[in-house]
């Protein structure tokens, strides 16, 4: 029996610093994290007490550097993390994407003093959620904003409106959210959770991804100050035109699927009390098929791990890139924008296929629902929905045949 989460924590976890990329403390949280995970999918229990023990490790500090209080890990050291995570527990990693976007986006922001207090925050184990998307707007993922609008309040502002799809927010203590200001510009906004007036709701009910309190949030005449608003032209705003973080994370949560698809495969095979008749071995773990099968989804979890972390390596590229001027940073975050477009076509198409070939070495009992060994194909379909692969290959296309540029919306 799984022991409950809230004696394991209080017994079995101490984190006097922050959690590094290769810590062991980092891998016991993993295992922990793991060890709820399919009954957690399967019952649909909400991992706030997971999230809890997150902001305890302040994993959420990983990218901030050592000197001001987090981890100092470089991106391909995030990503590898968000990889062993994403084999964790995807729904938990994907928690986090919004909450690593961000962070990244202060990071490579002037530090200013509004900056300096939202990097104190995540030091001290603050998560940041998101709240961007709006029904209304007519093109998904165009950063168009209808009617989600700041009001002048004195020195500050009153915010009112709805945003769907609202990932990670509902275990937030931060939300980010996308508004226009009363002149009616795009901007963005840095509010607490609980303040007043804000409503997060689990009305999520996709069939995979469950547990990511992806649902509703509304706003009601909730007093917002004049410094939690970023502004395009403000002078310490991230003007990096490829968003490629948010993105690059999911298919980063897809490749750790396919782990956690190979130790399942090879779990299978090794309890496998019997085999078909016309077996050419007579215990599964000899049987060259099923060899050949656990052998195929491992080259798979390799290979998508190893483009994620190409991907990643030209992140770590652009932000080295970024004092470099403006030719410099933009050709680097374009190309940052390339790798991860390309690494989400492959790694999405590897960690579909995987999750099908994991059902070729079980056997019909391998769909009892008490193993939820389909959660694996329901999370990587839902993940590899966000932005569909063929809108990302004609964009890709395009600007290798004719050189026309990437979108710069949508996490592109």
């Amino acid at each position: 029996m799984i022991q409950p989460v809230e004696k394991a924590i209080d017994s079995t976890f101490e984190f006097s610093t922050p959690v590094t990329a290769n810590s062991p403390a980092l891998q016991a949280l993993f295992d922990f994290i793991a060890l709820g995970a399919i009954e957690r999918e399967r019952d649909r229990i909400l991992p706030y007490d997971v999230i809890d023990l997150i902001r305890r490790s302040k994993l959420g500090a990983l990218r901030i550097p050592v000197a001001e209080g987090g981890g100092g890990a470089n991106v391909r050291e995030l990503f590898e993390v968000v990889i062993r995570l994403g084999d964790a527990d995807p729904n938990v990693a994907h928690i986090l994407r919004n909450h690593f976007f961000v962070t990244e986006q202060i990071l490579r922001s002037a530090r200013s003093d509004r900056y300096r207090r939202w990097l104190k925050a995540v030091v001290d184990g603050a998560i940041i959620g998101l709240a961007a998307t709006e029904l209304e707007a007519k093109r998904a993922g165009s950063g168009e904003v209808v009617s989600t609008k700041l009001t002048p309040d004195g020195d500050g502002y009153r915010l009112n409106g709805i945003k769907y799809y609202s990932t990670g927010s509902l275990f937030a203590d931060l939300i980010y959210v996308r508004l226009l200001t009363p002149d009616g510009i795009v901007a963005i906004a840095i509010i607490p959770t609980n303040r007043e007036g804000i409503t997060l709701v689990d009305d999520w009910d996709g069939f995979g991804q469950r547990l990511t309190g992806s649902g509703t949030t509304t706003f009601t005449n909730v007093r917002v100050e004049a410094d939690e608003v970023i502004k395009e032209t403000d002078p310490d705003a991230d003007n990096v035109p490829y968003k490629v973080v948010a993105h690059l994370i999911l298919t980063a949560v897809n490749a750790g699927i396919i782990r956690s698809v190979l130790r399942d495969a090879k779990n299978l095979v090794l309890k496998r009390p019997r085999t078909f008749y016309h077996s050419v071995s007579e215990q599964a773990s000899d049987d060259p098929l099923l060899q050949q099968t656990v052998g195929q989804l491992s080259a798979n979890a390799f290979a998508a791990e190893a483009i994620v972390l190409a991907a990643a390596d030209a992140l770590d590229r652009l932000n080295l890139a970024l004092s470099q001027g403006e030719e410099a940073k933009n050709a680097a975050a374009l190309n940052a924008s390339l790798l991860a477009a390309k690494a989400k076509l492959i790694v999405d198409d590897l960690t579909l296929r995987s999750a099908t070939l994991l059902f070729e070495v079980g056997g019909a009992s391998s769909t009892k629902t008490v193993y939820n060994l389909d959660r694996h194909w329901r999370n990587a379909r839902t993940l590899s929905s966000h932005n569909p692969s063929h809108f990302k290959a004609r964009a890709i296309g395009d600007y290798e045949i004719n050189g026309t540029a990437l979108p710069i919306g949508g996490f592109f």
